[in-house]
């Protein structure tokens, strides 16, 4: 298997994201659902549903337990909000499914998983929802990307339309082993994700795998430490989720999403430091950065 290529905003140009020219209106732009949240971690679909929108997406909706939806709803007034039954876990369950399957129907992205910490429930949840797309790309990640079956029909009717966001701990699970293997092989373990669920996966670390279904690896080292921080990892769901929504292939959204949020990173450890800054703060770099990749000259 050959070596991964660098890959950072100076030469992404090779991943072109649909282009914005003409007559745009915000359908146009694609819609993304974000669905995840509980009682633990409420704020997480937050983060990740305003990444969507910085990353250009054009319509919002978020799914969360009914507790946390009056207050995600004021504090995100540009999003629609469904509040859904929780599990006994206090998270949300599949019983929400039903009452999600007209919205995954008209999406173009799907976001599962951010803030959700118990794999049962999100993932039988993942599985109901990805049961329900008919065009919608998906993005699974923490809980329910952890606790899905990738043997399963639903799974494998996604194939060329699934991200998956794994971190070393995550990984492990998911493919059966210590830890300490993924860190000592974390390209390899990427690869053989990607292959079994038919899904680009990134591989998130210090440095990050990019990785296709067929074995082709790109490796973005341009990370910064102050990225390894609470809520940095639903920022990056969301800015995918929102390059997915406006209709970039899986595997140019996830090249861009991991690009955007190191240079996001780098950008804030120059002006703040390199430790301390807040996850949210990066929200506020990539509509810029964008915007300077296109003048740059890129897609």
């Amino acid at each position: 298997m050959s070596a991964p290529e660098e890959i950072s905003l100076a030469n992404i140009g090779k991943f072109a994201l649909p282009s914005l020219a003409g007559t745009v209106d915000k359908s146009s732009r694609g819609q993304v659902l974000v669905v995840g949240g509980g009682n633990t971690v409420p704020g997480a679909v937050l983060l990740t549903g305003l990444a969507a929108l910085r990353a250009g997406a054009g319509k919002l909706q978020l799914a969360t337990t009914r507790a946390a939806a009056m207050t995600l709803g004021v504090a995100v007034p540009e999003a629609a909000v469904i509040g859904l039954d929780e599990a006994h876990s206090g998270e949300l369950g599949p019983g929400g499914a039903g009452e999600l399957q007209p919205r995954v129907e008209a999406a173009d992205a799907v976001v599962v998983g951010p803030g959700m910490m118990d794999p049962e429930s999100a993932g039988a949840l993942a599985l109901d929802l990805m049961g329900a797309a008919t065009s919608a790309s998906f993005l699974l990640d923490a809980a329910a990307m952890t606790g899905v079956d990738y043997e399963d029909r639903r799974v494998r009717a996604l194939a060329g339309r699934l991200v998956l966001t794994p971190h070393a701990g995550e990984m492990a699970k998911l493919r059966g082993v210590p830890r300490e293997a993924v860190e000592d092989d974390p390209l390899g373990m990427a690869r053989g994700l990607a292959r079994a669920a038919q899904a680009v996966v990134v591989m998130k670390g210090s440095d990050s795998f990019i990785v296709s279904p067929d074995g082709r690896a790109w490796r973005h080292s341009d990370g910064v430490v102050g990225l390894a921080t609470s809520g940095s990892g639903d920022v990056l769901a969301g800015v995918v989720g929102g390059l997915l929504a406006r209709r970039a292939s899986p595997l140019a959204a996830a090249a861009w999403g991991v690009c955007l949020h190191g240079a996001a990173g780098a950008r804030l450890a120059e002006r703040i430091g390199p430790l301390g800054f807040l996850a949210r703060e990066l929200l506020d770099e990539i509509p810029s950065l964008l915007a300077t990749a296109d003048r740059a000259g890129t897609p």
